[in-house]
């Protein structure tokens, strides 16, 4: 999407101590490295390629994953969780620091507001980090707001309420702009509860009557990210509900508006991969929310329970990448983790994260395309599943464990990261948050 790269000059973790444990693992890393390559060379596949492509790939981190997350039922905080957005972006810059592929912050408002723009945008260059796309929130009332969002908020019945929406992502669009944000995604919980509530027609039309105004407000070089949701917290029906009312409404307002999909907003056993496919021929699919579920949208950490299904998303990605170079078109999706980390230090689930997206998406790079497609052309069912059995079941960690060492990333990050002691410092440091009763952040 264009980001800036930004030049490191704080750390939140010791250097020193990463090269340390590096050259400490260095000799097994390389004996696995060399084995992997030759394993990938008798596919005519040459493991400096595939490391290359993977330096390319970027994750961003949600903010709001950096805090223990809950249910309705109950938020158990960890000693040492952030309690502004600067400690937020400091949490972030350990896991890029470590991965090597997490350069970004997502950040949520108004949960991430800060009085000064400019230094927080500062203070994030300065630990070598950016940011991704801007999330409003109009699925909550603020302390500060004349409007309930409880029937609504861009689809409101009322024209005040959804005014109110749209003054709260415009003011997003600004807050992005001094960030060096280039995205705005808009998720709203908007729909109803019973039979009758709503006029379906009409809350859409109201939607894209509100988003219209939004889009417009969006810079040139920015995208605008509509995010689709199944249910919750609507339960009978939801206004923006899957990825056919999503390109729909892209498709109406313009080219600036595209489609953002989130691994768990979808029903049980629906094909995501199908929909990234069609999305991406579409040119609709902007941008991604990695998380990984067993029930519903449980924002799981990313290939935790489905690693199989991770694969077959990227498989279509590499594949749609492959298509617009051939047809000189633009794919640049935006990549964001979007998890709630209810009983595991964020940090660590984050950097298990990443290990799994860039997994899956390096299993997906040394699928045999021509072997493949000629399967595919001559009907062989089995063979035609076993090209992309084999590139699942390839191990490419000793890949994934180069790709972080090139960019000054640990082989090893989770020992790395509990061996730098910075979760017990932040404990002793950071001021306590408080016993929720519930609540998702």
């Amino acid at each position: 999407m264009g980001y800036m790269t930004h030049d490191q000059t704080l750390f939140a973790v010791s250097q020193d101590a990463i090269d340390r444990d590096n050259q400490r693992l260095m000799a097994a890393h390389l004996e696995d490295y060399a084995a992997l390559g030759a394993r990938l060379a008798r596919s005519s596949i040459d493991i400096e390629d595939v490391v290359e492509k993977l330096l390319t790939l970027e994750v961003g981190l949600p903010s709001w994953g950096m805090v223990s997350g809950g249910t309705r039922f109950a938020r158990f905080p960890l000693p040492g969780e952030p309690n502004n957005v600067f400690e937020k972006i400091e949490d972030c810059s350990v896991v890029n620091q470590l991965a090597g592929l997490t350069p970004r912050v997502s950040l949520h408002f108004p949960w991430d507001r800060s009085d000064d723009y400019l230094a927080l945008r500062q203070y994030a260059e300065e630990l070598g980090m950016g940011f991704d796309a801007i999330n409003s929130n109009t699925f909550q009332d603020q302390a500060d707001q004349k409007q309930s969002y409880k029937f609504g908020s861009l689809s409101h019945a009322n024209p005040a309420t959804r005014q109110q929406a749209i003054e709260h992502n415009l003011e997003c669009i600004e807050i992005g702009k001094v960030l060096g944000s280039e995205a705005l995604t808009v998720w709203i919980g908007d729909g109803s509860n019973f039979p009758g509530q709503v006029e379906f027609t009409d809350t859409l039309e109201r939607y894209l009557d509100s988003l219209r105004v939004v889009y417009d407000a969006v810079p040139d070089s920015w995208r605008l990210l509509i995010e689709h949701k199944m249910f919750e917290p609507a339960f009978y029906s939801t206004v923006v509900q899957d990825w056919g009312t999503s390109i729909l409404c892209a498709q109406t307002l313009g080219p600036k508006a595209q489609c953002l999909v989130d691994l768990g907003h979808h029903a049980q056993g629906t094909n995501i991969e199908m929909i990234v496919a069609r999305l991406a021929q579409f040119g609709k699919l902007g941008g991604f929310h990695f998380n990984d579920s067993k029930y519903g949208d449980d924002d799981l950490d990313s290939g935790s329970i489905n690693p199989f299904q991770l694969f077959l998303v990227f498989n279509e990605l590499v594949y749609a990448e492959r298509r617009a170079l051939e047809r000189k078109t633009t794919f640049n999706p935006a990549y964001m983790m979007d998890q709630s980390h209810n009983v595991t230090d964020p940090i660590e689930s984050l950097l298990n994260s990443a290990r799994a997206i860039a997994g899956a998406y390096v299993k997906a790079l040394i699928v045999d395309r021509k072997a493949l497609r000629e399967y595919q052309e001559n009907n062989d069912v089995i063979m035609a599943h076993n090209c992309l059995r084999l590139a699942f079941e390839t191990d490419v960690r000793p890949a994934l464990a180069m790709a972080r060492l090139r960019k000054g990333g640990a082989i090893d990050p989770i020992a790395n990261y509990r061996a730098s002691g910075y979760r017990a410092e932040k404990s002793r440091t950071r001021k306590p948050r408080p016993i929720l009763s519930g609540g998702i952040v």
